[in-house]
């Protein structure tokens, strides 16, 4: 294991992440402000509670999703979609570093940013709402995984993405829907049979479930289905990104 490689790519991450300080952490924390204030504190205060919580409390563990989610792509398909764009992606491949070391260098400075923001949202969530967490270590241990997880889906896009558009279809069109559809502002068991049969299909209902289950001890769906649709995604992701450096997909050419 080429231990010194992956830290040069980690720390080149990093670096960039602290050169972009308002893109990368000031904008998405304001954004995620703005919702507290919003559905916390002016809409939340004029409803009544979900499973014993209080609706601006109920609605923290989705936002943090919603978030995260989004910036865990981001992070890391720009990450690796920069170094095709400038053919430094060459470098990299005709370098003595394998697939893996690459791997944990990008998705790892990546998931690192995203961890870094879901706290820092958390903290911000103070000045606004009260909440308390029943299981910290559950609570960390999905903010992580999921963190990896999109980090490494981000990574896949990166690698797929021919143009600086195609790197937003994705969490755009997709991942940002699915997150408002997965129970972020509401529980699923609110909508009608049919609809709450629909939802199950959605991905993000379990992760959202799953990391509210952390704190308040409530959940739609089992915190043990919840964990292993999880790492399910991140084995997927895992075969894929293997696939594509096994066979240079979208890297030679």
């Amino acid at each position: 294991m080429n231990v010194h490689a992956i830290a040069a790519i980690y720390r080149f991450e990093m670096a960039r992440t602290f050169r972009t300080l308002t893109q990368s952490i000031a904008s998405p924390v304001l954004s995620t402000s703005l919702y507290f204030i919003v559905f916390g504190t002016a809409i939340g205060s004029r409803m009544g509670q979900i499973g014993g919580v209080s609706y601006g409390a109920f609605i923290i563990p989705g936002l943090i999703m919603l978030s995260l989610l989004n910036e865990s792509i981001s992070n890391a398909s720009f990450g690796i979609y920069l170094p095709k764009w400038s053919g430094t992606i060459y470098e990299l491949l005709s370098a003595p570093v394998s697939a893996i070391e690459a791997i944990l260098g990008y998705v790892g400075a990546a998931a690192t940013k995203s961890v870094l923001l879901g706290i820092l949202i958390l903290v911000t969530a103070r000045f606004f709402v009260p909440y308390h967490i029943e299981h910290p270590f559950v609570m960390v241990g999905f903010l992580v995984l999921t963190a990896a997880t999109f980090s490494l889906f981000g990574f896949i896009i990166g690698l797929w993405a021919d143009d600086f558009q195609k790197l937003q279809v994705i969490p755009l069109m997709v991942v940002t829907p699915l997150t408002f559809l997965g129970g972020a502002f509401y529980s699923i068991s609110m909508l009608p049979p049919l609809w709450q049969k629909i939802a199950l299909f959605n991905p993000v209902v379990y992760l959202i479930s799953g990391f509210r289950w952390s704190f308040y001890g409530v959940s739609d769906v089992s915190v043990g289905i919840s964990l292993v649709a999880t790492f399910g995604f991140l084995l997927a992701c895992v075969a894929v990104v293997w696939w594509i450096f096994r066979t240079g997909w979208k890297l030679r050419s």
